[in-house]
């Protein structure tokens, strides 16, 4: 029995922000809906395929039941009514207004299951003059000035590694949903929560725009001191082409590595404003890793107590031993599965639900 069950999602949802939300919830018990059009959410055909379905789709929607509705037709709409009259969560992910000009809006939701906790998942809200502006993660990314600070050595902005807008969305999202239903365990009502990529994403920057965020300049990469400004916050090409960060500014981790290093003398630059200032340092340490592989300063920096970590792509890292320590990776019917990262000392072991074959439940 999970922290949820008991508790009814009905998910109509798609691709990434929403699909994460609900999976977090079903693998703590909810019973999950995910209502699909008849050609089925877009990531089941997202390859790669393991076990007839695409890791994508099952990792993110694994534990649901899948029921097909056609919401233009009025058998369609009478099943999503069916489904609403009982559900505790409703989650939508279409642009703003599609759900109302359907039918569903919170407003007739509501009206019909006054306990019902309604969340609208879209790129920048359900207001605003950006509200009906089409964008996925890598467009939100851009207009919340994360892009700017995602860029290489030349100051030029690349397409970002995680979709971040999406999974802040997702997250927060999942916290808004939890809080509205224990809001509901007092008021007795439910409520709606509008919940966009772009607000969910800009309280991530407070650590490095602080200037920006009070009308000043905006933060610069190669000066700011988690960026690339500064020594010991920093990628390091190794020997072999492969790469190491330093992934600690703390003094002791200065001194504790400079000493080892024989170079003392260097470890005032270390307490210097990012930038300029720290090029010398930055310029040693640049020299300093290219005289070993990156397995040679793994094997070296076992015994110091620095912020170190060699750069590992993804298949390194599913391998690394605390991936399976930590029970990170699950196989389970000869899929992979990511574990959730929420896991209670009261949990069983977890073992990863399948995900539903579309239309496997209406």
């Amino acid at each position: 029995m999970g922290k949820l069950s008991g508790i009814k999602v009905v998910d109509l949802s798609q691709f990434l922000p929403g699909p994460m939300l609900s999976v977090m919830m079903a693998d703590q018990g909810a019973e999950v809906v995910k209502v699909e059009p008849v050609a089925g959410d877009p990531s089941r055909g997202q390859a790669p395929f393991e076990a007839d379905q695409s890791i994508w789709f099952r990792n993110l929607n694994r534990g649901k039941k899948s029921v097909v509705l056609d919401l233009k037709s009025d058998a369609g709409r009478d099943a999503l009514w069916a489904l609403i009259d009982d559900a505790d969560v409703f989650v939508e992910g279409f642009r703003p207004g599609v759900t109302a000009r359907l039918g569903f809006g919170y407003e007739a939701v509501a009206a019909r299951n006054p306990r019902i906790v309604y969340c609208s998942i879209s790129a920048f809200g359900q207001s605003g003059e950006l509200a009906h502006h089409p964008a996925h993660d890598l467009a939100v990314q851009a207009m919340a000035g994360f892009l700017a600070v995602n860029d290489g050595p030349d100051g030029l902005p690349v397409v970002p590694g995680p979709p971040s807008a999406d999974m802040a969305a997702g997250l927060t999202g999942l916290a808004a949903v939890l809080m509205a239903l224990i809001g509901r365990e007092k008021s007795g009502r439910g409520d709606y929560v509008d919940v966009a990529m772009f607000d969910s994403m800009l309280p991530w920057c407070a650590h490095i725009a602080g200037a920006a965020i009070h009308g000043g300049e905006a933060p610069r990469s190669a000066s700011q001191r988690s960026l690339g400004g500064a020594a010991f916050y920093n990628v390091y090409e190794t020997a072999d082409g492969r790469h190491i960060v330093l992934g600690g500014r703390e003094l002791k981790f200065v001194a504790n590595l400079l000493t080892a290093l024989d170079r003392p003398d260097l470890i005032p630059l270390g307490d210097v404003p990012p930038g300029e200032a720290q090029e010398p340092l930055i310029a040693f340490l640049r020299e300093t890793f290219r005289t070993r592989t990156r397995a040679q300063w793994t094997a070296w920096f076992k015994d110091k107590d620095v912020a170190f970590s060699p750069v590992l792509d993804f298949q390194e890292a599913f391998a690394e031993a605390h991936v399976a320590e930590r029970g990170l990776l699950v196989v389970a019917d000869g899929a992979h599965h990511i574990a959730p990262p929420i896991r209670f000392a009261s949990d069983p072991t977890w073992h990863p639900s399948p995900a539903p074959e579309l239309g496997a439940d209406g």
